[in-house]
């Protein structure tokens, strides 16, 4: 369907029953709706936004959508979200995704998660001792204020 001829629908079925029908549409699909699709239905107009963009972006990709829930899994995976893990890993399995596919890509967003904690904490660090930043200033118990 053209995004024209979708907006059109949403027009004449009003923003209330379109997010209804599509929520009940993501329920039938991953056997859940998510959380936060849940709380955007309050305001349809955001559900409504928000899976126009969604559907945008994947629709005009030129990746094999079990590899976009892959993707999308690791994302979850190293934000550590529940819900998104949950939701990504049940759409790669509908998507074609196996046990070890969906391992793998857990294991690899541990490891990038894990090297992007460990980079950032020692550039800080590094920072931190080159400009011996509490030289004369900071004590045990917090920054001492106008000594």
């Amino acid at each position: 369907m053209e995004f024209e001829e979708t907006l059109q629908k949403i027009v004449d079925r009003g923003s209330q029953k379109t997010a209804d029908d599509w929520l009940k549409s993501i329920n039938q699909e991953y056997g859940r709706v998510p959380l936060i699709f849940e709380r955007m239905a309050e305001r349809p107009e955001v559900l409504i936004s928000h899976l126009l963009y969604k559907n945008a972006v994947t629709s005009t990709s030129s990746l094999d959508p079990k590899l976009v829930e892959l993707i999308s899994l690791a994302v979850g995976s190293a934000l550590k979200c529940r819900h998104c893990v949950d939701y990504h890993i049940r759409a790669a399995l509908k998507k074609g995704a196996t046990s070890d596919e969906i391992l793998e890509v857990i294991l690899i967003a541990g490891l990038t998660a894990n090297a992007a904690v460990l980079a950032n904490a020692y550039r800080v660090m590094k920072d931190v001792v080159q400009e011996k930043a509490c030289e004369g200033t900071c004590d045990i118990n917090g920054v001492k204020l106008g000594e």
